[in-house]
């Protein structure tokens, strides 16, 4: 792991997650941009001495140097260092799983994408809510043509950490996100709107086509957005409404999606994550629970407890770690990845993610609609 140290709030997520299946343990790290202190949380995380870097590139030479060198690195750095640090570690041959945004600007995500194509190297990128089984049963359902074509979808993504200026107030977390040289053009959209774009996308699988966007900064003296609302177009007629904000007092994390077809409606709220509830054209609203047998493969082997026992946040970061593991290891053994291993956010779906801000950014500073170009879909 590179970055993610003593009172990083990701990087602890990160462990956990990766530990919870038993599919990975972590044995190296550069756990901060202060050497010392990153080696002495190394060590306090169990690390061997040998392989406590002060840096990521010590950390590379030390395990290209090796047998046993780690199969991945975990990218837990601020937005602005994704790029060098990802780019060193393709370079060396290894394995990548990267924080979103995949990075700060548009022009790194393009290279990164393409070195990674190049290279044969796996990039998974941590859009966690597309580690929800309900999330995958709803795409799974999509899919298969139970609410017959999309014709509008609503997501949202509203937070309240942010509606005072704690950026100036010593709150390290805050403070990079809201300085445009390490966070990039997006505040509130790059932030959790990326999240937002990413979740709509993955489960509709529908490809955007253009956007409007208002970006607001309601915080005095704060340099990017705090909030955004964004309409969408999306190729053969869909329409979409995507809201974030850092500034929505009254919400604690309130990631919600609604996909309406000419045949039905499905709806998932991340604060009830084991619920997925769908209306069908002239039928009673019905809720699909997680666990339950009426639900499809994909969302039963991302699951690991019966239906009335809760699975959250953790789990569905887990969900990801996992598959990134079965994606690996089909790759080393040359064969096709099981379903766990398949519908994965990788280095392209980051690309897009950093696409889908600049686009948003660019229309809310020109006053006009943005049309996105292939790569941005």
């Amino acid at each position: 792991m590179v970055g993610g140290g003593e009172g990083a709030y990701i990087g602890n997520i990160h462990r956990i997650a990766a530990r919870l299946d038993g599919e990975w343990e972590l044995v190296a790290g550069a756990f901060d941009v202060d050497p010392e202190k990153g080696r002495s949380f190394a060590l306090s995380q169990g690390m061997h001495p040998d392989r406590a870097y002060g840096d990521y590139l010590a950390l590379i030479a030390g395990e290209v140097a090796r047998e046993d060198r780690v199969d991945a690195v975990a990218i837990c750095t601020p937005n602005f260092t994704h790029y060098p640090i990802a780019k060193a570690l393709i370079e060396a041959g290894f394995d990548v799983i990267c924080e979103k945004p995949l990075t700060a600007t548009l022009e790194d995500a393009v290279a990164l994408d393409s070195l990674t194509r190049e290279s044969g190297r796996f990039v998974g990128v941590t859009y966690t809510y597309s580690g929800y089984p309900m999330v995958h049963e709803a795409r799974v359902r999509i899919a298969a043509g139970e609410i017959g074509i999309v014709r509008s979808l609503q997501v949202e993504y509203p937070l309240e950490w942010m509606a005072t200026a704690i950026e100036s107030q010593g709150n390290a977390q805050a403070a990079w996100r809201t300085d445009p040289k390490r966070n990039g053009r997006g505040g509130s959209i790059g932030d959790i709107g990326t999240h937002a774009y990413h979740l709509a996308g993955f489960v509709t699988g529908l490809k955007l086509e253009s956007l409007t966007a208002d970006l607001a900064t309601f915080v005095e003296g704060r340099a990017l957005d705090d909030n955004a609302h964004v309409m969408m177009r999306y190729e053969g007629g869909a329409r979409g409404l995507l809201w974030s904000s850092q500034v929505a007092l009254g919400n604690s994390n309130g990631v919600r999606l609604r996909v309406f077809g000419e045949k039905g409606s499905f709806q998932w709220f991340q604060e009830q994550p084991n619920e997925l509830v769908y209306a069908p054209l002239g039928g009673r609203v019905q809720t699909i629970k997680r666990g339950s047998d009426e639900v499809s493969e994909d969302a039963r082997l991302r699951s690991r407890t019966p239906p009335g026992h809760p699975e959250g946040y953790l789990e569905a970061f887990a969900n990801l770690y996992a598959s990134f593991a079965e994606a690996i290891r089909a790759r080393n053994e040359e064969r096709a990845p099981g379903l766990l291993g398949q519908n994965l956010p990788l280095a392209y779906d980051g690309l897009k993610g950093v696409a889908f801000v600049e686009a948003v950014v660019d229309s809310a500073e020109s006053n006009e609609p943005v049309w996105l170009t292939p790569v941005a879909v």
